[in-house]
């Protein structure tokens, strides 16, 4: 591989980290406010439970159909360019919203954006990674997107105390919603014949994932299903008094940092060792819920660090092992199916784990556990089918 390629390829998982900061910048920042703001438009507590479950159904769910559209179509930078489009500037126009119906369904388009774009948005960055490591050039993409996530929350906390109220929060989020978009042009011109329809010939599309690629994805939901969400920490705090209310979002912010550091160093491991590293992301899951539901105070800080820590991997290197093991023409696919089935192992983990707070917080930390550690057996299979 030439010198040149190699600092095109990380010119092109710069760019597009840059996106994705600004990106998350804006709806991290929205979807931080956005409960108390449809609650201040009279929305019931039922409504922005549907909002928040539904906004996640679309999209993870929506991403298997736009990542075959997008291998079918060859339109990846099209899709890209929309995705990003709707995703973003859905967040501003809440600024004009004056009713709560007006308001869930502009959440729900900005879901649906995102839904469209990553797949394709991840089909491309896989031809920039696979070019200086799979592991470390998504590493580097999430550490870059997970500093939008923790600076979003703050720019809209700062908008609050000047005074400006919801609406002016949402309105400050179009700055980084159009840097984004001008980055993303910016990284077209710079990266555009990364996409996979300028590398393969079109009949790549029909050729099928490879065996590999199913026992991944098994893990992939696995893992998913094993790790508790953040909401579940946040109400076991709020509900047993452990932190002040205004703690929680800080906490939040911390596991966002620990999410960053995570990455690179799960990347550098990824390039390393191989598939193997994901057991001990696998593993990371039972500290963290075990001391952010069973412990004091300090205990939660620390469970909420190595949750962080474990977000960092999901989010980085089992991405990487879709970009090794979907072939080129295939990737749009690849990434779809592969975010249905981590949004959907996520999904049902999540369900399972508060139903099973309700009756003892023991049993949810057993259930994260048993599912974390039966993520393992498809990710040390595959490992030894690698070596």
């Amino acid at each position: 591989m030439t010198a040149d390629a190699k600092r095109h390829a990380w010119r092109a998982i710069v760019l597009f980290g840059v996106v994705s900061l600004f990106a998350d910048i804006t709806y991290e920042g929205a979807r931080s406010i956005s409960g108390p703001f449809l609650e201040s438009l009279g929305a019931s507590a039922a409504v922005v439970g549907f909002a928040a479950g539904a906004g996640e159904l679309i999209a993870y769910g929506l991403r298997l159909v736009s990542g075959i559209w997008a291998d079918r179509s060859r339109r990846y930078w099209m899709l890209t360019f929309t995705g990003y489009a709707i995703n973003l500037l859905a967040v501003p126009l809440l600024a004009l919203a004056g009713a709560w119906p007006v308001a869930v369904g502009l959440l729900l388009v900005e879901r649906f954006g995102k839904a469209l774009r990553n797949p394709s948005r991840d089909a491309i960055l896989a031809g920039a990674a696979l070019t200086v490591g799979t592991g470390r050039g998504f590493a580097l993409h999430e550490a870059l997107d997970q500093i939008g996530a923790v600076t979003g929350p703050l720019v809209v906390t700062a908008a609050l105390a000047w005074g400006g109220g919801y609406r002016a929060a949402f309105a400050v989020l179009l700055v980084p919603a159009l840097l984004a978009l001008s980055t993303l042009s910016w990284a077209r011109v710079e990266t555009g014949g990364l996409a996979p329809s300028s590398k393969v010939p079109h009949d790549a599309t029909h050729e099928p994932l490879p065996r590999a690629y199913w026992f991944y994805l098994a893990g992939a939901a696995l893992l998913g299903a094993g790790l508790a969400d953040f909401p579940l920490v946040a109400f076991r705090l709020a509900d047993q008094q452990i932190a002040p209310l205004a703690a929680i979002p800080l906490l939040y912010a911390a596991a966002m940092a620990a999410d960053a550091v995570s990455a690179l160093a799960f990347g550098w491991l990824f390039d390393r060792f191989g598939f193997g590293v994901l057991a001990l992301a696998a593993l990371l899951a039972v500290p963290a819920t075990a001391l952010a539901f069973l412990g004091p105070l300090p205990a939660v800080v620390a469970g909420v660090l190595l949750w962080g820590a474990a977000l960092g991997a999901h989010e980085s290197v089992v991405r990487a092992g879709v970009a090794q093991l979907a072939p080129a023409g295939r990737r749009g696919t690849a990434f779809g199916a592969f975010y249905a089935a981590y949004g959907g192992g996520w999904f049902i983990g999540s369900a399972l784990m508060g139903l099973a707070y309700e009756r003892s917080p023991r049993l949810l930390v057993a259930v994260s556990i048993a599912c974390s550690l039966a993520a393992l057996v498809p990710i040390l299979g595959l490992a030894r089918r690698r070596r």
